[in-house]
């Protein structure tokens, strides 16, 4: 059976101070067995947060690195640097990365590669725009992204990472997907990871959804039979709702 992820996105929000508080309010709740539970804060505030997790099961992860260790890329974070924090987790190719910055295909393969080559787990975005979705472009770019983001891994390597299914129209919308949508293309996703591997490959690779997940929704998603969990942006944010979203998964998980 697949771990259940709820890993949470804080984006460009909390301080250093912030992010300690939001830890003290979520460590006893969040810290449950048979989900693994991961907070990708920005860069200032891991150092604090790895001091803060000790002894936890919950996992932090950074939103963006270089594929290089080093070298002249001003204000790029190396997967060295975060491997030296520790860090365990990394999100790649979110959309906000690919519209903002430019972050291409190919960038995503390379950054993918290297994140696993540093024993960081990636957690790899996918999704189209709402011009894609109402063009029933879905499929199609949904498959080019991930067949890019995992071409020359090893069959190893591709089970060890995480895939993230956001439609970007639903990212920080309030819309999201409905469970039966989104599970469809992530059935689909999956489909695409056997094409380029095998089943048993396909099988073992955790994949989320994310988009205006939220407590009032997220039984939905996790009620579906192919969805491992969820990537979280706003609802992460205050320690109440990103516990009863990791308390949810953990009811998943005793269910099944």
């Amino acid at each position: 059976m697949r771990t259940p992820v709820i890993a949470g996105n804080w984006k460009m929000h909390k301080n250093v101070n912030e992010a300690i508080d939001f830890f003290s309010a979520f460590r006893d709740r969040g810290n449950r067995e048979g989900v693994e539970t991961v907070i990708c804060a920005p860069f200032p505030a891991l150092p604090a947060l790895t001091e803060e997790a000790k002894g936890s099961r919950i996992g932090l992860g950074a939103q963006n690195m270089h594929w290089e260790e080093e070298g002249a890329f001003t204000g790029e974070v190396s997967p060295t640097m975060l491997k030296a924090l520790p860090i365990d987790y990394v999100i790649i190719g979110h959309s906000e990365r690919r519209i903002h910055f430019a972050e291409s295909d190919e960038m995503v393969r390379l950054k993918t590669r290297s994140a696993l080559d540093h024993g960081l787990t990636p957690i790899v975005c996918v999704g189209e725009t709402l011009e894609e979705r109402e063009a029933e472009q879905t499929r199609e770019v949904v498959r080019r992204q991930v067949v890019a983001a995992i071409r020359g891994l090893s069959s190893d390597g591709v089970t060890r990472l995480i895939l993230a299914y956001e439609p970007v129209w639903a990212i920080g919308s309030g819309k999201s997907a409905t469970a039966e949508d989104a599970d469809e293309v992530i059935r689909f996703v999956r489909k695409t990871v056997a094409d380029q591997y095998d089943q048993q490959v396909a099988n073992e690779v955790r994949i989320l959804y994310g988009g205006s997940v939220k407590p009032a929704n997220i039984d939905s998603f996790l009620a579906m039979g192919e969805i491992d969990g969820a990537l979280v942006g706003g609802a992460s944010l205050d320690p109440e709702s990103f516990a009863r979203l990791v308390e949810a998964a953990h009811r998943r998980g005793d269910l099944k």
